[in-house]
């Protein structure tokens, strides 16, 4: 049985832990379609997102590829609601979930456009600040959470990386998170890596007189060659990924908004270095 309301975000979540499972167990598409007598066309659909399978398909699948009965409860859960077109996340299985679906976004999007008022974008982002910004966690998962960070980066310098436009605010390169020397070296990456083609930074100074978007707080959209984009809403300790095309067009014309409230990138590179001197002065 399969559910062909596929594309939502936790259905392609669902996906790449799909995938994931089967490349651990060294199973192809074919031999497993095989071993459980169906179409490897229809197991990839599975693994794409573009179709939601139920959730006893869920549990033949993982029990085929030997997987744990804790990870497979939890995997058939997530098939429960998976074509549901928004998905909020607010437990510790939701977390490694949110993380699952963010590195698949990024993997398969043409663009992705960031707009942060508090931090600095998470692919931006150097180990230390990183670091700074997960205080309060155990430090074992700490040190492997950032080198998760670190090394869904890698993605930005791929053959076919996707284009990242982060549009910053003021108060985010300005707040000396981790210490002025971590922030003035996190300021310097952030210009850096804005040299890259497939990178533009923008910076919204603060003082505006005129309200906009980006007062009202942070969001990621992802854009897609062959799908709708999906728009990410993080929180304290909950996040959203909202699939809906008309709500998708608001936050794209909220970009616009902003983009035209931003400095350019030339500007944007100049006072980023300005800060960063500044943080160096009191390092």
């Amino acid at each position: 049985m399969t559910r062909t309301t596929g594309g939502t975000p936790k259905a392609r979540a669902l996906g790449a832990e799909l995938r994931e499972a089967r490349v651990s167990a060294g199973k192809s598409l074919r031999a497993l379609a095989q071993e459980l007598d169906t179409n490897h066309v229809r197991l990839m659909r599975y693994e794409t997102g573009r179709s939601v399978p139920a959730p006893e398909v869920v549990a033949a699948l993982l029990t085929a590829l030997g997987v744990p009965e804790v990870e497979r409860d939890r995997l058939v859960e997530m098939a429960r609601d998976a074509d549901a077109p928004n998905w909020l996340t607010a437990d510790r299985a939701g977390v490694r979930q949110e993380l699952t679906a963010l590195i698949e976004f990024e993997r398969t999007a043409t663009r992705i456009t960031n707009v942060a008022t508090g931090l600095i974008p998470g692919l931006l982002q150097t180990s230390d600040y990183a670091r700074a910004v997960m205080r309060g966690k155990p430090v074992g998962e700490v040190e492997k959470l950032v080198l998760m960070r670190l090394g869904r980066r890698e993605i930005l310098s791929a053959r076919n990386g996707p284009q990242l436009t982060a549009i910053i605010s003021e108060n985010a390169l300005r707040e000396p998170i981790g210490g002025h020397e971590v922030m003035a070296e996190q300021l310097r990456k952030v210009a850096e890596l804005a040299t890259w083609p497939n990178i533009s930074v923008r910076v919204v100074a603060s003082g505006s007189t005129t309200w906009h978007p980006g007062h009202v707080g942070p969001f990621v959209v992802f854009e897609f060659p062959k799908a709708q984009p999906i728009v990410h809403l993080e929180h304290y300790r909950s996040s959203a990924f909202l699939y809906n095309p008309g709500l998708a067009q608001e936050y794209l014309d909220a970009i616009t908004t902003l983009l035209s409230f931003a400095m350019d990138e030339t500007d944007s590179l100049e006072f980023i270095a300005k800060c960063a001197n500044e943080m160096e002065a009191f390092a």
